[in-house]
């Protein structure tokens, strides 16, 4: 029964590494993270060769193009995890998240019964000026069928992209009419800042998804925002956060660090060390600082949160973070394709490295992080290489991502084998989307999440009405035990929320009943406490 749980989850461990991989915490030395340099090549070389006789002299039709690129990841792979290959026609829209924004039409979607349904609309973006609402289903894209032909996520947005003033024509299903929009395409913000709110009168919550072009920007809105309420207690959440740009992750550290203090350092074999250091006065030197890590917290997270740590600065909690230390610059090749390579490793102020070893090969290295969850030994400090001591006396480790200096375990709950088919059916959120649509008057009364939290609850009809409709998916929740049966409950008021308020409202209800907001609340009440006294 584990290695069968196990397996399922694989696929979002294995996303997460690749994704750290692919396209977060690259280059340090400017701003974004993409150098101006080419590679060169002077002699076609013996691999060249090879494919140019492959191409001459082969016996059947091959890709030669294919060829390469494989012969390009296999070199690679035998270096490290994370320098990658990334083929030209995939470039732009790798870098696009870490930019910031993109261009496109404004709505959120999902694939229901193989049909495009709008989630939410964009306030005041292309599509909502052009009359889209959630609920509708687009059919056609410029004349084109996109309805019942089982096309993938990515093929429908390569459609509804495109650059920015360009118009796109939609026909889409609203109730039982089909009507028709031409929508002009504007720049669609990808924003780093997930939720930003205050969780009483003294303590914000501010979440972070990636460290972008925008995300200092975004934070320092957040920051003066709460401030502004009072707040005094901050709760800086970046589990799932895979990092992106240093220098962004730098910046907030120079918020929460005084003096000239150091923030991080990169050193490698062909690269002099280069140290980051505060450089004016922050906003939140002073303070509770909560930071929350698990293990999809990587690269520049890990960044922030071993400068935090190492400074006495914040309180780590939560699970070991991902363990992604190097640093990769881009080099543009010839033909528009680009090579990310390590080219140093993080450290932070005590010296500590971040990267965990990747010795047993890829597979094991991306496997690790299954390991974890399944196993908490494997989270045990046997995996750090080094130990080290802070200003304060507190013992921390090198060598395996980030410590918390106080431990949250992965709810097990989330393994049980009928919601992880919950979860890979996509039941919780298709019923989640039709039964808002079918009772919108249900949710109008609710102005804030705050209000929401205390005064809506999933009542017995609304659960049995998602038992029904998880049985036509083939899942029994008949036999369902009361705390699988609660975690679902919180589960579907959150996504209620995210109908409503989208990512702002869903983290405000979601974070409502997480052991892990709740043990952070804890410390900064004991810390206050002992204050008083």
């Amino acid at each position: 029964m584990k290695n069968k749980k196990l397996q399922v989850w694989f696929p979002l461990f294995f996303s997460i590494a690749m994704i750290l991989g692919m396209f977060l915490g690259y280059k340090l030395r400017d701003k974004m993270p993409w150098a101006s340099g080419m590679l060169q090549t002077h002699s076609s070389g013996q691999l060249q060769e090879v494919l140019d006789l492959i191409r001459g002299r082969y016996v059947d039709d091959v890709n030669t193009d294919s060829l390469r690129e494989a012969a390009i990841d296999e070199m690679l792979s035998r270096l490290d995890p994370h320098s990658v290959y990334i083929p030209a026609k995939e470039l732009k829209a790798v870098n696009e998240d870490l930019a910031g924004q993109f261009e496109g039409i404004g709505v959120e979607f999902n694939i229901f019964d193989d049909t495009l349904h709008v989630l939410t609309v964009m306030k005041d973006g292309p599509s909502e000026k052009a009359g889209l609402r959630s609920g509708d289903r687009i059919i056609t894209v410029d004349g084109k069928k996109i309805a019942g032909l089982k096309l993938d996520a990515d093929s429908i947005k390569a459609l509804l992209k495109g650059p920015n003033a360009s118009k796109v024509k939609v026909a889409i299903l609203r109730g039982g009419s089909k009507k028709e929009f031409t929508i002009t395409r504007g720049f669609i913000p990808i924003y780093a800042l997930d939720a930003a709110y205050m969780l009483n009168n003294q303590s914000g919550y501010i979440r972070i998804n990636k460290f972008s072009e925008t995300t200092y920007e975004e934070f320092m809105a957040a920051l003066e925002k709460l401030q502004a309420k009072g707040m005094k207690n901050l709760i800086l959440d970046l589990r799932d956060n895979g990092g992106g740009i240093l220098s962004e992750a730098v910046d907030m550290a120079d918020e929460f660090l005084s003096g000239d203090k150091l923030i991080v350092y990169t050193e490698g074999n062909k690269n002099p060390k280069r140290q980051y250091t505060c450089k004016r006065k922050g906003l939140f030197e002073n303070g509770e600082l909560i930071l929350l890590m698990n293990e999809g917290s990587a690269s520049a997270s890990e960044v922030l949160a071993g400068a935090l740590q190492d400074w006495d600065r914040a309180t780590i909690i939560g699970r070991r973070s991902f363990g992604k230390g190097l640093v990769q610059e881009q080099y543009t090749l010839t033909d528009g394709a680009a090579l990310r390579l390590t080219v140093a490793r993080y450290y932070t102020p005590l010296g500590r490295s971040i990267q965990k070893s990747y010795k047993n090969g890829n597979q094991s290295y991306m496997e690790e992080i299954g390991r974890r969850i399944h196993h908490p030994t494997e989270d045990s400090l046997i995996h750090q290489t080094k130990l080290y001591t802070t200003p304060a006396g507190k013992k921390v480790y090198g060598g395996g991502g980030i410590t918390p200096d106080i431990k949250v375990n992965f709810d097990t709950t989330r393994l049980d084998s009928v919601i992880t088919e919950l979860f890979n059916r996509n039941t919780i959120g298709k019923f989640v989307y039709r039964y808002y649509l079918n009772n919108a008057t249900l949710f109008e009364k609710y102005k804030q999440p705050s209000e929401f939290i205390k005064s809506f609850s999933i009542n017995e009809e609304i659960f049995k009405s998602f038992k029904i409709f998880a049985l036509k998916e083939a899942i029994d929740l008949k036999q369902i035990n009361q705390v699988n049966k609660k975690f679902l409950e919180g589960r579907i008021k959150s996504l209620f929320a995210r109908q409503i308020w989208r990512n702002e409202g869903y983290y405000e209800v979601a974070n409502a009943q997480d052991p892990v907001i709740i043990r952070a609340m804890e410390v900064i009440n004991d810390r206050l406490s002992l204050t008083r006294k």
